[in-house]
């Protein structure tokens, strides 16, 4: 526990309204040693040991999943996010967040890992009860029991609060009695826990700690998926299940806290595996480009290819910026609450819930970036890649539930935006201010100062991001409150805002990565590379906020109001021309030199 009060983060959301320096975020090439030594135990343990059996695993080969897992216990992999108390290691939220990266290759195996450290473990330290955390965490964290988690059922996916599975209070008030059928359900086939959501009476959505052997817990078939063979999925089926009062996690009635809860650290670990996805499908991109010669040279050398290498790097590399500046913001909440005597399971659900938004835009940006980085790493290989004979074709396969699990993507957009919006109504965010202040910039005669200094340009175009979101956002929220629109009903505006939002939390993220390594001694490669990765994702993201901005407006405003806000929008998304080909091409030089990702 730090002897005194570490910073104090902005919160979550507040991004959108406050600048950040730098020195508040942390980076990959901040590591350190310790950090380093346990990258490289995770690595030894995903090239020793996950990917010489991948194909068993793909075949789901009986037990091998259940002991890699165990031997991921051993390791402490199972337990770096948990309290030493309960065999964890009680690791940062940075180390925690380089494990799941590294681990994001290991195909099918690190669905079962995820499943198991998050969704499966995390609920318990949350909510559960100290008898319950004694009995449960630490046969979890050493990989004897494993772990599924089981919300989804036939009629109730994102709305998963409409669950019809029911849960009755036995006579004797010692059990209850769970009927009702859950589906899509990873870990199912071999879980020795499953964390089970019902309905108390019919009507009071509930969480409960159900063991494989219940009596009327019964399993269906491993389902046929388009990717992710190796991971098991099954329906599981409730009939007359009793479960011991004892067993019910958190408050009856209460159980949305523990499913919403969990899922917002889910969305982060998701994030971070979609980096080290990404990064490996760069890599076998890059070398197959450098091995394959048409028209007498390696297609390495032509500019179409090295556009595909260049872009798969620089998505990439701004979304990891985001991944490890909102690690770093839970963190250094995490150590404040220590301060303060919070519990760590507290601390970490706390710390969760604040960033939420900042959450679900890694889920989205990091299952996106993945998405394009494989289909690009398949285009690259061309016919090879079609073939199930390269690793291309499963890793396309593999990476498209990334955008369902979670929370499907259009969820997650939705979410963010409301979210934002629901913390301003509550007086939790002033957003309020910053948006009047827009409009009266809207209503003055904009200035034609030059911005002087070190990345004045792209400091310049990152605030006026803000700008053009907070005037969208706000144009749409006083309609609403006129009475002259209805936001629920209004989702591809609540899309467009997310995507601006993103954009904008993303790119200052890599602004604040790439300033910060401008001042690091022993810099890995030339500052023009990372200097160049900027330029370039903030020149396409100016495109992309003047289009999702004309978009949304378009859809709610009409006449003068729309004029007015489309010359509003133009105002703020200007950011210099630059030549985009060179400095793509740059970039994709560096990789195709190194013959890995190497930044």
């Amino acid at each position: 526990m730090p002897d005194t009060l570490v910073h104090q983060p902005l919160k979550g959301g507040e991004f959108l309204v406050k600048d950040a320096s730098p020195d508040s975020a942390f980076f990959p090439e901040e590591f350190s040693e310790e950090q380093l030594m346990i990258r490289q135990m995770a690595q030894d343990f995903l090239e020793n040991e996950i990917f010489p059996v991948r194909e068993q695993i793909e075949e789901k080969e009986p037990g091998l999943t259940p002991r890699l897992l165990q031997r991921a216990g051993e390791l402490g992999l199972l337990g770096a996010h948990m309290p030493e108390e309960f065999g964890g290691m009680a690791l940062d939220t940075n180390t925690n967040t380089l494990i799941g990266e590294v681990l994001g290759p290991a195909g099918s195996w690190i669905v079962s890992f995820a499943a198991h450290t998050g969704i499966g473990m995390l609920p318990i330290l949350y909510y559960g009860t100290e008898a319950q955390k004694q009995k449960y965490l630490p046969r979890l964290v050493s990989g004897e029991w494993a772990s599924a988690y089981a919300l989804t059922e036939p009629g109730s996916g994102s709305d998963a609060l409409a669950a019809k599975t029911r849960a009755d209070l036995s006579p004797d008030g010692k059990h209850y009695v769970l009927n009702g059928q859950k589906m899509w359900i990873t870990n199912a086939g071999f879980a020795n826990l499953f964390i089970v959501f019902a309905q108390v009476d019919g009507d009071k959505f509930t969480g409960f700690l159900i063991e494989r052997d219940t009596p009327g817990l019964t399993l269906g078939e491993e389902e046929n998926k388009l990717g992710i063979h190796g991971s098991s999925t099954r329906m599981v089926f409730l009939e007359n299940a009793k479960v011991p009062v004892e067993n019910v996690l958190g408050e009856i009635g209460k159980g949305h806290l523990i499913a919403f809860n969990a899922l917002n650290i889910g969305r982060f670990k998701l994030g971070a595996m979609t980096i080290g996805g990404s990064k490996r499908s760069i890599t076998t991109a890059v070398q197959y480009a450098n091995e394959r010669v048409q028209f007498k040279k390696p297609i390495a050398q032509f500019g179409a290819i090295q556009y595909k290498l260049a872009e798969q790097v620089i998505r990439l590399f701004a979304t990891e910026s985001a991944l490890y500046r909102t690690s770093n913001l839970m963190r250094t909440m995490e150590e404040n609450l220590h301060h303060e005597g919070v519990s760590f399971g507290e601390a970490k659900r706390r710390a969760a819930q604040e960033y939420a938004i900042e959450c679900a835009i890694l889920k989205v940006v990091g299952s996106e970036a993945l998405d394009y980085v494989v289909d690009e790493t398949v285009q690259i290989h061309g016919g090879m890649g079609y073939s199930e004979e390269a690793s291309a074709a499963r890793a396309y396969r593999d990476s498209r539930i990334n955008r369902i699990f979670e929370g499907t993507n259009e969820i997650n957009r939705m979410l963010s935006v409301e979210m934002l919006l629901r913390r301003a109504m509550k007086g939790e965010l002033d957003i309020v201010g910053p948006a009047w202040e827009v409009q009266k910039e809207l209503a003055s005669m904009p200035g034609f100062d030059k911005p002087e200094g070190l990345y004045a340009e792209e400091k310049k175009a990152i605030k006026e991001f803000k700008k053009a979101v907070l005037m969208v956002a706000g144009a749409a929220a006083k309609l609403q409150m006129d009475g002259q629109l209805k936001l629920e009903d209004e989702q591809e505006v609540l899309m467009n805002v997310a995507d601006m939002l993103a954009d904008t939390f993303v790119a200052e993220s890599l602004l604040l990565r790439v300033e910060k390594l401008h001042d690091m001694p022993g810099k890995p490669i030339d500052q023009e590379i990372y200097d160049a990765m900027l330029k370039v994702y903030l020149h396409d993201a100016t495109g992309r906020m003047t289009r999702f901005g004309t978009d949304a407006l378009a859809s709610f405003a009409e006449g003068d109001l729309l004029r007015t806000l489309l010359m509003g929008l133009k105002r703020f998304t200007k950011y210099p021309p630059v030549n985009v080909k060179a400095l793509r091409r740059k970039i994709a030089e560096r990789l195709i030199e190194a013959n890995e990702y190497c930044f």
